[in-house]
This record gives structure tokens, C-alpha cells and sequence, in this order.
């Protein structure tokens, strides 16, 4: 790397800017981070920010801000769910590359914004696992000759027991066995919406229709996916599950740098399983196959639907299965509308919340 990259980080304090930070001190001769956001956690975000000499910002408005008031090379949009869309698209305007770790930023508005990246020659650098391996099988223009794409999933704490899910705690949804993250995406996870979020955002960040991306259960995180090749070749990328390997890869593309992390030891692991996900004990991935199908403003209802679901489960105001019948709910009932404009995929967000709020009231 010739240059210190200029890094903006939105959502600072979370598990994906925590990582990231850790990346920055440990190549300070690589990274500036000029500033830093967080919805909450001032104190914390202060700290931090005095600690690499960047702009703190915190609030609401503490996303766009950043961006807005900051020049940078990169901005990495790790906030929760929907807030990410805006700032994603003001750093877009600005010309920043964007490291993405938001999937709601392509669930809900995927066509909109990967259409102002192309017109603004605005790069997406993937830091999910499962996409950052794509992007790295890719690597040398082998885009032109994808056959599938191939997601793996952890299957999160719930794949093999119990029998039961109705009566799941949220310590218990909060219990990953291989990834540390943030309550929102380690719900998803448990639920699996999130692998079917993944879904949707490798079909905007890498053109590919989602007919020809699959999913397949790998408990122990090793393989972070696949890309089958027209001629039959299949290419993984492997290491061991920990965050800061993609989220690296994605602030010093096109280069690598030296890391002190835990290297793969095959041997030692001995052997790898696969497995096809049960759509049965999983039913939020149908539930994005069935928002694919409907189409237009759909998957923004389903996000959107998700995120309140998600967030009335960790309150105790809804169980842990009403998370898939609220999202069902939602889809089954949501207006019929065009996403052409980020207007119409908040409305479709706004419709999602008050149809849910008035129907699981207690």
C-alpha cells in the first residue's frame, strides 16, 4: 500500500467497527480514521475516536454526518439494519469506496444504490464473510464465468436441537457457536433470515441472478463460500471464523497485508460437513424466496418487518417463533408498490412497523 487509506467507520462501537479499529491500530501505518460514528454508546465513541485522533460523531443523525462533514477513501457502513441506507448513498455521492457490512443497504435498495455506485465509479468492498470470499474467488476477472454461487451458513445454535422452538430465550438466540456479532445479526443468524439476506445482497454485489445462488449449511465456518465456474471448477476461500480476516481484505484491497491471526490448520481440524438447510425448522429463508417472488417494495416489508420482529423478540414482547410469523404477516399483507425511489423503499418500511405494531400490540 503506497498511502494511508482514509477510513470513516459507522457504527464504531459494534462488534464489525470494533474489529475494524483493531485492524487500523494494528496497521497504523496503513489506515487514517478520520471519524467515527455510533447511534449510542457516547462515551465509548469519544474514547475511541481520541484515541486515533478522529471526529466523533453520535446521535440519530451521527451516520450521515460523518460522511457529509469527512473526506475519505473508504467508509465502512456497519450500522444496524435499515439506518445504513443513507449514509451508504451520501458517502456514494461523495465518491468513498463503501465496506459494506449492512445487508439491509442491499436487501431493501439493492438496484438503487448499486446503480448510484456505478454511475459515481464507487467500488463495494464486502466484509461478510461469505461475500468477502466470493469477491476473493473472483479475484482476476473470473466474474464472467460464474455458474453459482455457493453461501455457506453455520446453521447458528439452533441447528440440530431443540425439537421445540417456541419456547427459545433470547440468551439462548444470543449464543452463536462460532461468530462473536451484534444482537440484531446474531438473531438473524439463529433464524437463518440472515443467510437469506446474504442471498440477495451477493445478487446485487456481484450481478448474479438469485436462481443460480445457493445455500448450504457448514457448521464449522471454515469454507466462507463457493463460486462454481462454467467449466466446472469450483474455487473456495478458507480460513478460521473471525471477522477481522475479511474486514482487513475489504480496507486493503487490492493489496494484503502481514496479520497476526490465527492461520488454518486442516489437519488439526481433520474433517468439514455440508448440508442442505431445513426449510422446515428455518422458515424465514422461504420467507425471502416468497418476497423475491412478489416483488417490487417486498423485500424492503421484509427487512423491515425483520428488524422489528428481531428487536420486539430481544424486548420480550414477542417469542422467538412469532419472529417468522410477524415477517409472514407482513409479506402476506403488504401493499403492492414500485421500489423506484429510496422514498418508496421507507414507506414500504414505515408500512411494515405500524402494520406490526397494530397487530402485536400488548
Amino acid at each position: 500500500m503506497q498511502q494511508r487509506k482514509r477510513l470513516v467507520i459507522l457504527g464504531a462501537t459494534g462488534s464489525i467497527g470494533l474489529n475494524a479499529l483493531d485492524v487500523a491500530q494494528t496497521h497504523r501505518d496503513a489506515f487514517e480514521v478520520v471519524a467515527l460514528a455510533a447511534l449510542r454508546s457516547k462515551e465509548k465513541c469519544e474514547a475511541l475516536a481520541a484515541e486515533f485522533g478522529a471526529k466523533a460523531y453520535v446521535g440519530e443523525d451521527a451516520a450521515v454526518r460523518a460522511v457529509e462533514e469527512n473526506d475519505a477513501d473508504i467508509c465502512l457502513v456497519a450500522t444496524v439494519g435499515m439506518s445504513g441506507i443513507r449514509p451508504t448513498l451520501a458517502a456514494i455521492s461523495k465518491g468513498m469506496d463503501i465496506a459494506l457490512a449492512t445487508k439491509e443497504v442491499m436487501v431493501m435498495a439493492g438496484e438503487l444504490v448499486t446503480g448510484e455506485a456505478r454511475r459515481r465509479g464507487v467500488r463495494f468492498l464486502p466484509v461478510d464473510s461469505e461475500h468477502s470470499a466470493i469477491f476473493q474467488c473472483l479475484a482476476g476477472g473470473g466474474d464472467r464465468f460464474v455458474d453459482r454461487l455457493i453461501l455457506t451458513a453455520s446453521g447458528g445454535p439452533f441447528l440440530d436441537g431443540p425439537a421445540d422452538l417456541s419456547s427459545v430465550t433470547v440468551e439462548q438466540a444470543l449464543n452463536h457457536p462460532r461468530w462473536k456479532m451484534g444482537p440484531k445479526v446474531t438473531v438473524d443468524s439463529s433464524t437463518m433470515m440472515n443467510k437469506g439476506f446474504e442471498v440477495l445482497e451477493a445478487r446485487w454485489l456481484f450481478d448474479v441472478p438469485v436462481e443460480r445462488i445457493d445455500v448450504v449449511v457448514h457448521p464449522e465456518s471454515i469454507v466462507h463460500s463457493l463460486v462454481t465456474f462454467s467449466d466446472g471448477a469450483t474455487l473456495a476461500q478458507l480460513s478460521p471464523p473471525d471477522m477481522r480476516v475479511a474486514i482487513q481484505y475489504a480496507l486493503t484491497w487490492p493489496d494484503r497485508l502481514p496479520s497476526v491471526r490465527e492461520t488454518l490448520d486442516l489437519a488439526a481440524i481433520g474433517s468439514l460437513g455440508f448440508r442442505r438447510p431445513d426449510l422446515v425448522r428455518f422458515p424465514c429463508l422461504r420467507l425471502v424466496k416468497d418476497a423475491l417472488n412478489m416483488g417490487g417494495c417486498a423485500t424492503a416489508v421484509l427487512a423491515a418487518a425483520d428488524e422489528w420482529a428481531v428487536q420486539a423478540f430481544i424486548d420480550g414482547r414477542i417469542g422467538y417463533t412469532d419472529i417468522a410469523k410477524a415477517v409472514e404477516s407482513c409479506l402476506e399483507n403488504a401493499p403492492k408498490a414500485e421500489c423506484d425511489s429510496i422514498d418508496a423503499v421507507f414507506a414500504a418500511s414505515d408500512w411494515a412497523f405500524s402494520h406490526l405494531e397494530s397487530k402485536w400490540r400488548r
